[in-house]
């Protein structure tokens, strides 16, 4: 069920007993991005895997965090981009130990670099779920932070409760990442579910404490999104989109996962 799948991708925040949840979802359809392994270069770094499709952006990065392997491909081939998948396990804490050493970041742009002979000027960041831990601990390096120059956060904002809210020191970041974009220093999108786990604060309240310390109001919406999505609600300011879709079960949590080809289009905007 989707609550026990999520306190295995966060136990970080699984602190009480949680009963599997009765929510499911058959109304609305639920398609599916086909797996497919589009042509391009494979190359096995010291963590991931590089792609290099035929004609990539150039000195453009993605990376990308908790979607497997195949689908950041397809949907990297799509948008013509580079793209290092890390695919380590489940749990938020798995991605962010993975990159609490500041030099590992710098170490796989490196290596990348080296294999492709190409300079990347422009360093995207994209994870699903448990994948922005990663996203989450690279920012927060203050020698990584200024070579990121657009963030995409899929239904993942999660953090823990401090006094029945959601703990603002594992959000802090974002909201750093967020003002910048309005701003128009970097470009960030992020999106939610919702999905309510319990034990843990939801994409939905923390998306809720996000808006409000940097004094932004979602306006309600009702219109389709990618792969039969419905989205509820929005808020914009400058490069920064904020988007709210309707579900609370697990093919929600992975329409979103699936909507990435139509995600990076606007994470590439200029």
């Amino acid at each position: 069920m989707v609550i026990l799948a999520l306190l295995a991708a966060y136990p970080a925040f699984a602190q009480l007993p949680q009963n599997p949840s009765p929510m499911v979802e058959h109304r609305r359809p639920h398609p599916r991005l086909l797996e497919q392994h589009p042509p391009g270069r494979r190359e096995s770094l010291s963590l991931g895997t590089l792609f290099i499709p035929p004609r990539p952006r150039p000195h453009t990065l993605l990376f990308f965090f908790h979607g497997g392997t195949w689908l950041p491909e397809v949907a990297a081939a799509k948008r013509r981009l580079t793209v290092i998948t890390i695919q380590i396990g489940a749990g938020s804490a798995v991605y962010s130990r993975a990159f609490a050493s500041p030099s590992r970041f710098g170490k796989l742009i490196a290596e990348a670099e080296a294999y492709s002979g190409v300079t990347y000027k422009r360093i995207l960041l994209a994870g699903w779920s448990a994948g922005n831990g990663a996203i989450r601990a690279i920012l927060r390096d203050p020698d990584s932070y200024p070579r990121v120059s657009a963030v995409l956060d899929i239904d993942g904002m999660h953090a823990g409760y401090v006094n029945g809210k959601p703990d603002p020191r594992d959000l802090d970041i974002w909201a750093r990442l967020s003002l910048d974009a309005m701003a128009g220093k970097k470009r960030f999108l992020i999106t939610h579910s919702e999905i309510y786990p319990g034990t843990f604060a939801s994409t939905t309240e923390t998306a809720d404490w996000l808006l409000d310390e940097i004094h932004l109001k979602a306006k309600p919406v009702l219109r389709h999104g990618p792969m039969g999505t419905q989205q509820l609600s929005e808020a914009k300011k400058g490069k920064f989109l904020l988007r709210g879709f309707a579900g609370n079960s697990a093919p929600d949590h992975v329409d979103q996962l699936h909507s990435l080809p139509d995600y990076l289009r606007w994470l590439l905007r200029r």
